[in-house]
């Protein structure tokens, strides 16, 4: 991996940008569905705001897991082991840390 920082600084903006859309999309929801007495548990249009609702706030979940997981990559870049396996110890291949820059561990430990 040529840059390691600059990668996962752009994964952190992304992921930030993401953060601030799907909140967004969140609050909007929130505030639509305030004050409604719509029965959407049986509404034929289709999913209902509760739904709607849930799976906004696991995206929500997973854009902050990842910023946690950038935030660790960095922490392991500082310490100087960024690219070893946090299991056997062994070098990830560049091609891993390419697809995921956030990785602890190499595909052998990950599958095992």
């Amino acid at each position: 991996m040529e840059d390691p920082r600059g990668v996962l600084e752009q994964e952190r903006q992304t992921t930030l940008a993401r953060l601030a859309t799907l909140t967004g999309d969140f609050d909007q929801l929130v505030a639509a569905s305030e004050g409604s007495n719509a029965d959407d548990e049986h509404d034929p249009e289709g999913a209902t705001i509760a739904f709607e609702r849930s799976q906004l706030e696991a995206l929500v979940h997973q854009a902050r897991t990842y910023l946690a997981e950038i935030d660790a990559a960095f922490a392991r870049l500082a310490a100087g082991t960024y690219g070893m396996c946090e299991r056997c110890g062994g070098l990830m291949p560049k091609d891993r840390l390419r697809a995921r820059p956030t990785a602890r561990t190499c595909v052998s430990c990950a599958s095992g």
